[in-house]
């Protein structure tokens, strides 16, 4: 029986889980010996922490967890991203046959990506399970045992937040509690064969864990790969802003704009590629080197204009014709697609990279001697001051904080801009096509039309090639296609899972 490694460097003994298919995606797993003595210092718990973080940019070789164009993390936000409207492609590739951009993987369970999706925050929530039960007792400075404590609680309430959204119905403030079924909630290495427990209750402890990392306020991590308090109060403006949660959204995605460790990017530094984790507003992403990377299978592999592999050579992703034309004219970010690409105006690699109207230079390698390489955008700080417009347009009576919120941002991307006088639903439009263009590529738009109750129309979309998507172009909005459903090898080997979703 294989096992998959949560770290190569204690690969003998570090959190190892059965890789079989018949109980990988066990919420923990039944035959693991005794791994406490891991714990016994911080230094080895770090170890175990940097496993997890390795694995979020990792695609693993074993039979059972590789699928195709999935590298990690990354590699689901890319598919979601396939599950919106705004970034698309001329032609039909393996996000259609694997059924993310036509609905068919959530739908179907026992499709590779649903089943990945499920295993691989399921797998990071196991090892910072196990991290957050032993670190209290691990030798070392108390700084090191809160620094750990706090970034396991974080990854795990970063994992839940992507699960509860697939897996169960949108949260709905007005309609509190949310009782619907989302996943089981193991929160002890011990824990496993768990039923699932409400929408309700996931986010009630991913708010807990939040709130108690945030309450560590660990300033001082190795690098941009890790976690500190300014990445947690993100998180936290993120899923208040899910859990229509205003108050609480304003209050931390307010805090990080007003901490100002992370600088909005220079006009010149946006035009670099979203490549580099050292960029100012990065607050937290992948750093993989190009031994630890996934060479035709990465993220930049799959979306950087300029990644030499079949794949990006032949599949440019294109935005949203219609959305693009929202862009001001002096907007750095009208830059970042060509609408007429041309020898001229969009020099690539070599002749065999197909050009497609309005395809994207946003993303491009870090090194020309790597065909993929490139940090991978967790988290920047230019959504928390989407957040804070947001919050404020969707509170009463907070137009003017929600313009002015707004107006830092695109006032960094514009320099010609000037402070919006739109107010209510107009307002509202005019923050979510900031939104839009903004966070485009790095996994929001799908789970933006789900939580604020949308339908996804790609009608709409000038440019959009139905039969990239098997000619899916019209979803209504809490249709039963945007709930994924619970993937087989689960209820096969969970009795106490429960009813399949509808």
């Amino acid at each position: 029986m294989k096992k998959i490694l949560y770290s190569a460097m204690l690969a003998s003994s570090l959190l190892a889980m059965s890789g079989c298919k018949k109980d990988y995606l066990q919420t923990a797993p039944t035959d693991q010996v005794d791994n406490t003595a891991i714990f016994t210092s911080t230094a080895n718990a770090s170890v175990a922490l940097n496993g997890i973080y390795r694995y979020m940019f990792e695609r693993t070789t074993a039979t059972s967890s590789n699928v195709q164009g999935k590298p990690g993390v990354g590699g689901i936000l890319l598919g979601i991203d396939h599950m919106g409207e705004d970034l698309h492609q001329a032609n039909a590739t393996w996000f259609t046959s694997t059924g993310e951009g036509n609905y068919l993987a959530p739908r179907t369970d026992n499709a590779g990506s649903n089943q990945y999706y499920y295993r691989t925050f399921f797998r990071m929530i196991g090892n910072a399970n196990y991290i957050i039960a032993n670190i209290d007792a691990a030798e070392g400075t108390q700084a090191e045992r809160n620094r750990i404590k706090a970034e396991a609680l974080t990854l795990r309430a970063y994992s839940y937040s992507y699960l509860v959204q697939f897996y169960g119905t949108r949260y709905d403030a007005a309609a509190k509690p949310n009782n619907q079924l989302a996943v089981p909630l193991p929160l002890l290495p011990t824990d496993s064969r768990m039923p699932r427990v409400s929408v309700e209750t996931v986010y009630t402890q991913i708010v807990k864990d939040l709130d108690e990392a945030i309450a560590l306020n660990v300033t001082a991590v190795p690098n941009k790969t890790h976690i500190n308090v300014w990445v947690s109060k993100g998180l936290r403006a993120r899923v208040a802003l899910t859990m229509q949660d205003y108050p609480n959204a304003i209050k931390y995605a307010k805090e990080v704009v007003d901490g100002n460790a992370y600088p909005l990017m220079s006009q010149a530094d946006y035009q670099t590629g979203f490549n580099n984790i050292a960029l100012s507003e990065y607050m937290w992403g992948a750093n993989p080197t190009t031994e630890q990377g996934d060479t035709f299978g990465s993220f930049y592999a799959q979306i950087a204009y300029n990644a030499n592999t079949t794949y990006q050579r032949g599949t440019p992703k294109r935005i949203n014709s219609a959305l693009y034309n929202l862009i001001g004219a002096n907007d750095v970010r009208k830059k970042m697609w060509e609408p007429a690409p041309t020898a001229a105006n969009f020099p690539l690699p070599t002749t065999a990279f197909v050009r497609t109207p309005y395809m994207s230079r946003k993303f491009s390698v870090k090194a020309v001697g790597d065909p993929s390489l490139g940090d991978v955008p967790w988290m920047r700080s230019a959504e928390m001051h989407l957040i804070l417009a947001e919050a404020y347009a969707r509170t009463g009576g907070q137009d003017a904080a929600a313009r002015t919120a707004l107006f830092a941002l695109v006032s960094k991307r514009d320099l010609t801009a000037v402070l919006s006088t739109n107010s209510g639903q107009a307002l509202i439009d005019e923050i979510m096509v900031n939104r839009r263009v903004e966070l485009w590529g790095e996994g929001f738009r799908y789970l933006d039309l789900k939580r604020l109750h949308l339908p996804l129309d790609r009608n709409a979309v000038p440019n959009y090639v139905a039969t990239s998507v098997n000619n899916v172009m019209f979803i209504p909005a809490g249709d039963n296609r945007f709930l994924f459903l619970i993937p087989r090898s689960e209820i096969d080997n969970n009795p106490n899972i429960g009813p399949q979703n509808p």
